[in-house]
């Protein structure tokens, strides 16, 4: 039979030992010792100047004095005289002074992640109130959740490899998308949404490259649009019956904006009326498909055809260069 036990090195009463209590005794200050682990420092490298009976201290590399060649031990002042217990993996041991968890590795003492400011770089898995998995490698159950500043600001980044890769939000209903906001699959910024969370709508773009802002999936659509002086732009117009409103925005450094509306089925080039032009009388209407330079220079001239099989909004610019326009149709 052996002497001692195999984790803590406990030592075992003999049979018929003389004075066991001896024996008992110092089975029980081991484990008084190094049971629920609490030192009050890690980091000195000499015993302190005052000391008191069962302190506890973690000796850290390059021990001088009566520590000598004890690093990494567990150092126990008993009966006016320092202990020492060798760790095995895996033990831990609580900082009483930081809060701080620490485990020994088999060759050093190494942040655990368990305390008020604990490690936690290069855990391969956390959840909070869950369980989290090889895809939600963080995991989170609770009402909500608070990503606070520490200081004037807070940024939340999602960074992805590539442009043809995805960065977004997904809202799920019953962990089936509903509506999903970032960049997927590319470097515009989308707000889609979906019925069933498989087929996916767009609501709403942002160009990249333009700025340039769509609502593509809806009855309403943003269009940037660069006409030539002296050219005319034209569109079928997605919509005859009920009436609609259009707004137009002539923006590269013109300053010109106008509002007009158009009502009705469109059975005729005359159902619409001018609501809002700045500067005014730069928007004139044109009652037959423009060309170009059909309608007055110095202005901007539309027009509608019905003749065709769709109606058809033409647009001519002959404010004297070349304009970047915005389109903006919207529904009733």
């Amino acid at each position: 039979m052996s002497q001692t036990s195999p984790t803590l090195s406990l030592p075992y009463i003999q049979p018929a030992q003389a004075q066991k209590h001896v024996t008992h005794n110092e089975a029980l200050r081991i484990l008084d010792a190094v049971t629920q682990l609490s030192v009050i420092s890690t980091t000195l490298t000499a015993p302190p100047g005052q000391t008191a009976e069962g302190d506890r201290y973690i000796v850290a590399d390059a021990a001088t004095g009566v520590w000598a060649g004890q690093e990494h031990k567990v150092a126990v002042w008993v009966d006016n005289t320092w202990q020492f217990f060798t760790p095995n993996i895996g033990w831990r041991a609580d900082i009483a002074s930081s809060g701080e968890e620490v485990r020994f590795d088999g060759t050093d003492w190494q942040p655990a992640g368990g305390g008020a400011t604990g490690d936690l770089q290069n855990v391969p898995l956390l959840g909070v109130n869950t369980s989290a998995d090889a895809t939600n490698k963080l995991a989170v159950s609770a009402d909500a959740t608070l990503l606070n500043n520490a200081g004037s600001g807070h940024q939340l980044k999602l960074n992805k490899s590539a442009a043809t890769d995805t960065a977004s939000l997904l809202f799920q209903t019953g962990f089936a998308g509903r509506a999903e906001v970032g960049t997927a699959g590319n470097d515009n910024f989308e707000i889609k949404v979906s019925p069933n969370g498989s087929s996916f709508k767009t609501a709403l773009r942002a160009e990249a490259a333009t700025g340039a802002v769509q609502l593509p999936s809806g009855q309403s659509y943003f269009q940037d649009v660069f006409i030539l002086n002296d050219s005319v732009w034209s569109v079928t117009i997605p919509w005859s019956n009920p009436s609609r409103i259009l707004m137009w925005l002539s923006v590269n450094l013109e300053g010109r904006y106008f509002l007009f509306s158009i009502t009705g089925t469109l059975t005729g080039v005359n159902n619409f009326g001018e609501m809002f032009a700045n500067p005014p009388g730069t928007l004139t209407y044109h009652t037959g498909p423009l060309t170009g330079t059909t309608g007055p220079a110095g202005g901007i001239n539309i027009s509608i055809d019905v003749t065709g099989p769709a109606p058809k909004l033409f647009v001519e610019n002959r404010l004297g260069s070349n304009r970047l326009f915005t389109l903006s149709t919207m529904g009733k």
